[in-house]
């Protein structure tokens, strides 16, 4: 039980959760509100809730929160780690569906829910890819990555979804939803079996 707690706390995650936790209250307070998307490529009106484009937010905060600073340490561990992270992804992925889930508190419909779990879920996993290739301080690259096109270029003519927008589309989606989980299983996988850049390392 103290490996698991001084596991959790050198990688910072109750830092993390405040800080998520903040946004999710704000998300909630906002929750009736809608983001308008870019009128580009003749759109007629396409707005999606804010509670469907927060938990961007939350994925990218708390994959903040994937290596520790002790790494080197943690490697000449005498007990295995491999067990420790497997259920830090299974923590992880827990708080960010239940931050998704706040803005039901203050009307959200379960709909909206069910998109923002999907999104939650595969932004996270976007983000574990991120934090694996390019350091827990760079966790944010390849969800805002996927984000601004899928804002800007992520709804056709005819005023539907794009099939690879995923983020956009109804909850009901089954092709997002395979989608979202399939980043997240990536992310999980890249997350269980890396290790922190020697880069990331030094500067740590």
């Amino acid at each position: 039980m103290g490996a698991a707690i001084a596991f959790v706390r050198c990688r910072g995650l109750p830092r993390a959760t405040g800080v998520a936790l903040l946004i999710a209250l704000a998300a909630t307070a906002f929750a009736g509100q809608r983001v308008a998307v870019p009128e580009f490529r003749y759109l007629v009106d396409f707005s999606v809730p804010v509670a469907e484009v927060v938990p961007l937010a939350h994925a990218v905060v708390l994959a903040t929160t994937l290596f520790s600073p002790m790494a080197d340490l943690e490697q000449t561990a005498a007990q295995p780690m491999s067990r420790l992270r497997g259920g830090y992804l299974l923590v992880l992925l827990a708080l960010a569906l239940g931050l998704s889930a706040l803005p039901l508190l203050s009307g959200a419909t379960a709909e909206v829910f069910g998109s923002a779990a999907r999104n939650v879920v595969g932004y996270l996993g976007l983000g574990m890819i991120s934090a694996r290739l390019f350091g827990s301080g760079l966790a944010w690259l390849l969800p805002l990555g996927m984000f601004g096109p899928t804002l800007l270029l992520g709804v056709d003519s005819d005023n539907t979804p794009e099939p690879w927008a995923w983020s956009l589309h109804a909850s009901s989606s089954t092709s997002a939803v395979v989608m979202a989980v399939l980043l997240w299983l990536t992310g999980a996988v890249a997350a269980a079996t890396g290790r922190p850049r020697q880069t990331e390392r030094a500067e740590q």
